[in-house]
């Protein structure tokens, strides 16, 4: 079951946290996988596990809100079978606390970044004879959160994009997800924690942790155990359709 061999993925954002484990899961299963990162070295954690592994990977250095950049990378790699549009940045602010520059960094990052990749990849998914698109959304974009007014905007748009993709493309046989996660244990949080409250690190964590119903964050692994499943045939019936990931977040704390 799951198997993806034969199959060519491309990992955007693919060298940590969760885009990572979603590159190594779908190598694990016979996936030959590309990963968009903003530098090359940035790739180098993924492939090295990869190839360890015995499987197939490929690194290319592309800021995914360049529009030329995404589209010569995408014509370079080819015939595609799987886009996990995952790169993204995150964004701590209210409405009036949050700056023009970095309201336009984020939307440059995580809509026209996720627009651009949709945009390149769907003439390579039309080589394939179809396939699957997973977007990275967040449970920002379904209810609301203190301090993420850019980022769930951006997300919000991540969601909508999903399902447009899906009606737009479902006779062609391309089938569009997302996934939204709610807080997750990556390098990210570690260096937020470091950044914001380096003198009660264990305290905050414990906080951050518990915030989630089920009383920890999740693992990237277990997101990536979700992709993999929505990337495979197992899941050729799924589309249109976004998947909290969240230890009861969106419905048990409300």
């Amino acid at each position: 079951m799951f198997s993806l061999q034969g199959k060519k993925a491309v990992v955007t954002g693919g060298g940590s946290g969760i885009g990572k484990a979603i590159a190594t899961i779908l190598a694990k299963q016979g996936a030959e996988v590309h990963i968009i990162e903003l530098g090359i070295e940035q790739a180098s954690a993924s492939l090295a596990e990869i190839k360890n592994d015995g499987g197939k990977a490929f690194s290319y250095a592309c800021d995914v809100a360049n529009h030329q950049a995404v589209v010569d990378a995408f014509k370079t790699i080819g015939k595609i079978d799987i886009l996990i549009n995952n790169a993204g940045i995150a964004h701590v602010g209210k409405v009036d606390t949050t700056s023009e520059i970095d309201f336009d960094r984020v939307m440059n990052v995580n809509v026209k970044g996720v627009y651009n990749c949709l945009h390149a990849v769907i003439p390579q998914l039309r080589l394939a004879g179809g396939g699957v698109i997973i977007n990275m959304a967040s449970i920002a974009a379904l209810i609301g959160l203190p301090d993420r007014f850019a980022y769930s905007a951006a997300k919000g748009a991540v969601k909508a994009m999903t399902m447009s993709i899906a009606k737009d493309y479902i006779n062609e046989n391309i089938r569009c997800n997302s996934i939204s996660p709610a807080r997750v244990h990556t390098p990210f949080v570690d260096g937020f924690l470091q950044k914001n409250y380096p003198d009660n690190i264990p305290e905050m964590f414990e906080k951050l942790s518990k915030s989630q119903p089920i009383g920890r964050m999740g693992k990237p692994e277990e997101v990536g155990a979700l992709a993999l499943f929505l990337c495979s045939d197992e899941a050729a019936f799924i589309t249109g359709c976004d998947y909290p990931i969240d230890g009861g977040f969106t419905t048990l704390n409300n």
